[in-house]
């Protein structure tokens, strides 16, 4: 048994639908969670796993492909109720995900808030206490670039650097599917880099982007717009 869920997390932000699309990956050793959705959405995540037919308490593993608050803000609560999961994440996102470093984003958000107008200041604050309100969880096991594991067939790790130092996506050969984190958004259902001005480094996110382009893959599932077939 060997099975890729892509979940559909649905919600509203500031009047807004929005979707995100972390991703199960399933055999008969393991059951691999892909990011985890907002602070809050511990509830959401439950339920869309339960919609695939999986039950949420058989998940043996997390994996995190960067720190930022919409891929890791369920984290503490989910491995504060599900205690036996494993949290993976590559060797450049770790500190950020446990809390010895601070996170980039909030350092990003913090310096641009000093560039805001007055009338832009207050939301500007709120979305750096969002950022400082994601509670930091131990990462149990680091992973990086063509680092392989068993999960699904056989999947290998890529690193995707540039949204974050140390984002990463994943491979799976057997399926011809990448799972591309933030390296890769839909937007009018083309592949283009996340949010450029906020890219950390936006050249090396547009060599990620190629890079994984390059692979040889059928469908790109994007965190940030579904699934990109070709």
């Amino acid at each position: 048994m060997h099975r890729v869920i892509v979940l559909d997390i649905t919600f509203e932000f500031s009047g807004v639908e929005d979707v995100i699309h972390p991703v199960v990956l399933q055999d008969e050793n393991d059951t691999v969670l892909i990011d985890c959705g907002y602070i809050g959405f511990l509830p959401k995540i439950e339920a869309s796993l339960l919609e695939g037919g999986i039950v949420p308490s058989t998940l043996t593993k997390v994996v995190i492909t960067h720190h930022d608050h919409d891929h890791m803000g369920a984290l503490a609560d989910l491995k504060q109720k599900y205690p036996y999961i494993q949290v993976l994440s590559g060797e450049g996102e770790a500190s950020y995900i446990n809390g010895s470093a601070k996170s980039l984003r909030l350092e990003q958000a913090e310096t641009m808030q000093e560039l805001l107008s007055e009338e832009q200041k207050p939301f500007g604050e709120a979305f750096c206490e969002l950022l400082r309100s994601v509670k930091n969880v131990k990462v149990d096991e680091l992973v990086s670039d063509g680092g392989r594991m068993e999960w699904c067939g056989g999947c290998e790790i890529i690193s995707t650097p540039g949204h974050t130092p140390g984002h990463i996506s994943l491979y799976l050969p057997k399926h011809r599917t990448i799972i591309a984190g933030d390296a890769i958004v839909l937007e009018d259902g083309r592949p283009v880099i996340a949010n450029p001005e906020y890219a950390i480094n936006k050249e090396q996110a547009e060599l990620s982007l190629e890079k994984l382009l390059g692979y040889d893959a059928d469908r790109i599932i994007c965190y940030h717009g579904g699934i990109y077939t070709r």
